[in-house]
């Protein structure tokens, strides 16, 4: 039953990681442009939730909505203030835009927070389930489902809806897209707003259980580019797959080996499986 409870944990937290990771490949895929601010998105989201909680004393659902919609605003902000000028130029100030603008929110972050770890006040989501013999956190099973049903419904936008098959398009034919009508700039604003709309809901999603601080965006966004290319570059259900197992694998790894070795054993995995199959296990060759 305890590895059972361990496994079960490590599949809830897995789909968080898909949930904020599903965004960075939708980008990834799109327009070919890294973002490393991506793991700062979700910081900001935990940090929206904070505020909402501690300032205004709301609940679940009323944070977790704030918060995406505080990351759509801050997406689109960025897409036009920034990254629509530096898509014309060379390939390092694509890189350097991004990686700066990680720097200046995770500082910011700093200057209004401190660098101190904070973690939200109980909400109503609090408590434990007996599910079959297995304890697990209200928080974290709320958690888990929610992001894997939104990482779901990301795919289902994608493939089963107009706006979803024009994304797609521009991602596979700027110019074609542009011939049918469809207008490439709006599709990317698009994406930047759903991709950093869903690291916020998954940055509330883990503050209801962990503890954070302003740095914390540096390792989920190191988590975000191992699922994104361990699932596939573009591929939505390749990072539900890829960051359910790196959720299982630390789990496991940290109950059978110790919490100090549940990294290694994912990076491990991680270049292993890509010496097997370069471009991921979803993505195309």
């Amino acid at each position: 039953m305890i590895l059972l409870q361990v496994i079960v944990g490590g599949l809830l937290l897995g789909a968080i990681y898909a949930l904020f990771s599903s965004g960075l490949t939708l980008i990834w895929g799109m327009m070919n442009f890294i973002n490393f601010a991506h793991g700062e998105f979700v910081m900001l989201g935990m940090y929206a939730a904070f505020v909402m909680v501690l300032w205004f004393h709301a609940g679940p659902l009323a944070f977790i909505p704030v918060a995406a919609l505080a990351l759509v605003a801050v997406g689109l902000l960025v897409y036009f203030g920034v990254i629509r000028s530096v898509m014309r130029g060379p390939m390092l100030a694509q890189i350097l835009s991004t990686f700066g603008l990680a720097l200046l929110l995770r500082y910011l972050a700093f200057w209004i927070f401190s660098a101190n770890f904070v973690s939200l006040p109980p909400t109503a989501l609090r408590g434990t389930l007996r599910i079959g013999g297995i304890l697990i956190d209200v928080p974290q099973l709320v958690g888990g489902t929610t992001a894997a049903a939104l990482t779901i419904a990301m795919h289902l936008f994608l493939t089963r809806t107009r706006a979803g098959s024009q994304l797609l398009a521009v991602a596979e034919d700027r110019a074609a897209a542009m011939l049918m009508g469809i207008r490439p700039d709006r599709m990317q604003a698009l994406a930047w707003a759903i991709a950093a709309g869903s690291a916020g809901i998954a940055g509330a999603l883990i503050a209801i259980t962990y503890p954070f601080s302003p740095s914390i965006g540096e390792v989920f966004g190191l988590t975000a580019f191992v699922v994104v290319t361990f699932g596939g570059f573009g591929s939505v259900p390749g990072a539900l797959i890829a960051g359910l197992l790196i959720g299982l694998i630390q789990a496991l790894s940290a109950f059978y080996l110790g919490p100090i070795y549940k990294d290694i054993a994912v990076y491990a995995l991680f270049i292993a499986v890509l010496w097997v199959r370069p471009q991921g296990l979803m993505g195309k060759a």
